[in-house]
């Protein structure tokens, strides 16, 4: 009996040296790949595998980021998603990285859900010359189409007649006007990719926007960062992971099934939309190794779609909460719309040099409305320099947008709504560089002189229409909630006829 006693101690003794053996493999291992580099920007100490993802919480980030900064300063590291990130905050460095030095910038790093989701291709999160191909194209058909010139306007007009209807149809009763906003930019987009628009009613359109909401929501979760430390691992677990999965292969079903009516009746000489010319495309390059493919025909598709809806759509979301919250603005904006272009003709693109306030108003939205806090993530494509730092290639930087349109050096009420922002003494249209909600550099939003449009047509719309207030009994608040975009809690609104 002793001796088997003595045996069973031994083998025992034998794993736990086994174990300990690897448990310290593994922290020597992750300690030599993730030490710091020479010269690299400060931040906490990183625990052993998980390294700070116990520091941050998802739905705080942009808070989290705030706090970081102020104790190692407006350049600091943290070990979160794919490793060590830098993290760069105020406008002067910002500009630094993706203006100054964007070319060391243009990449996107590869984050594992995004891509187990819907791959490396498309205008979003691809790099190198299938990025510049994709984003080179995609400009020149959208301007083809209108994009950024006076001949879009109607069809945005006519979108916004389509909304301010559904807007009376509510007869002045509490409502969220969320959807039916979502559903009119939205719209817009689809002409220009899809070329056709849904009726408001329309089921599988308003299914697509959900699971696109949903997207956010999950991208944004814990379940979401521990997939991108640790995929090898979630992967295989239960979880949110799978939800994403699955809501993306819908998406991109929806996107296919579109692309495949396109190609049963395609003219290339009678081009409808950025499909039919994305099929035109990929008929001219056949049998070369081109990157115009069926594949990445839909990210690309999905990606406008996405681009072309979530941040306009959560900027007017905003835009309507702030003229309730603040009535006297929102008077203030009134007169000027009386005055400039009265109640027998619909605000047109026109007007908005005649309308200063109204357009400062827009843009004080966009800067507190702060949609991006955290931009879209970037990544080093050689060794740069940035401040005092020394920032190596594949280095993941998230240069925050928030840190910019809150700058306490730049903007003289930086966390107050303040149209003056954008105002001279005279009340006159005032450009400030550190006004940018679209982001800078290589990467610029595709679509800047869209949503500048569509802000300005959808707001005037709205507001020379209805006057917005919170239903009796009921307070406005600008709670906010952070979810890959910064939105507003779920509120509901009087929509008064004027």
């Amino acid at each position: 009996m002793a001796v088997f006693s003595a045996i069973f101690a031994l083998d025992w003794m034998d794993a736990r040296s086994v174990l300990l053996f690897i448990f310290i493999f593994l922290i020597l291992a992750d300690y030599l790949k993730h030490r710091k580099p020479k010269n690299f920007p400060p931040g906490p100490w990183s625990l052993p595998i998980i390294g700070d993802a116990h520091r941050v919480e998802p739905s705080k980030l942009h808070v989290n980021f705030e706090q970081f900064a102020e104790k190692y300063g407006p350049i600091f590291s943290l070990r979160i998603m794919v490793g060590r990130v830098v993290v760069v905050n105020g406008y002067r460095l910002v500009r630094e990285a993706l203006v100054e030095r964007g070319e060391d910038y243009a990449d996107r790093p590869s984050l594992p859900l995004q891509h187990e989701a819907i791959g490396s291709k498309g205008l979003v999160m691809s790099n190198g010359y299938q990025w510049r191909q994709q984003r080179r194209f995609a400009l020149h058909t959208l301007r083809d189409f209108g994009l950024g010139k006076k001949r879009l306007e109607p069809s945005i007009q006519q979108e916004c007649q389509y909304l301010t209807e559904a807007f009376a149809q509510q007869q002045g009763a509490p409502f969220n006007p969320k959807m039916a906003v979502t559903k009119a930019v939205s719209n817009v987009i689809c002409c220009l990719v899809f070329g056709k628009r849904f009726e408001y009613t329309e089921k599988q359109h308003q299914s697509i926007i959900d699971n696109f909401n949903e997207i956010l929501i999950l991208q944004g979760g814990v379940g979401a960062m521990m997939y991108n430390m640790f995929p090898w691992l979630v992967k295989h677990l239960p979880g949110p992971h799978r939800r994403v999965l699955t809501l993306s292969g819908r998406l991109l079903s929806f996107i296919d099934k579109l692309v495949q009516e396109h190609r049963m009746d395609h003219d290339p000489s009678l081009p409808r939309d950025y499909i039919d010319c994305f099929l035109t495309e990929m008929l001219k390059n056949e049998g070369s190794e081109s990157r115009f493919d069926l594949e990445n025909l839909s990210v690309c598709s999905l990606d406008l779609f996405f681009a072309g809806t979530e941040t306009t759509t959560t900027t007017l979301h905003w835009g309507l909460l702030f003229m309730a919250y603040y009535p006297h603005i929102q008077k203030k904006v009134q007169a000027e719309l009386d005055t400039i272009v009265g109640s027998s003709r619909q605000p047109s693109m026109s007007d908005r040099d005649s309308t200063p306030y109204t357009y400062a108003v827009i843009q004080e939205t966009q800067r507190m409305g702060n949609i991006l806090p955290l931009n879209v993530v970037r990544m080093t494509n050689r060794d740069t320099p940035l401040g005092k730092y020394t920032i190596p290639k594949g280095t993941v930087v998230i240069a925050t947008l928030n840190s910019v349109l809150h700058d306490e050096t730049i903007w003289e009420t930086p966390h107050s709504f303040n149209p003056q922002h954008f105002l001279d003494q005279d009340g006159q249209p005032r450009k400030r560089e550190a006004f940018l909600p679209f982001s800078a550099g290589k990467r610029v939003c595709l679509g800047e002189q869209l949503a500048r449009m569509e802000l300005y047509l959808f707001f005037t719309s709205l507001l020379q229409r209805f006057s917005f207030s919170a239903p009796p009994g009921e307070k406005l608040s600008l709670d906010s909630v952070f979810a890959s975009t910064h939105c507003p809690k779920p509120f509901r609104l009087r929509a008064t006829p004027r």
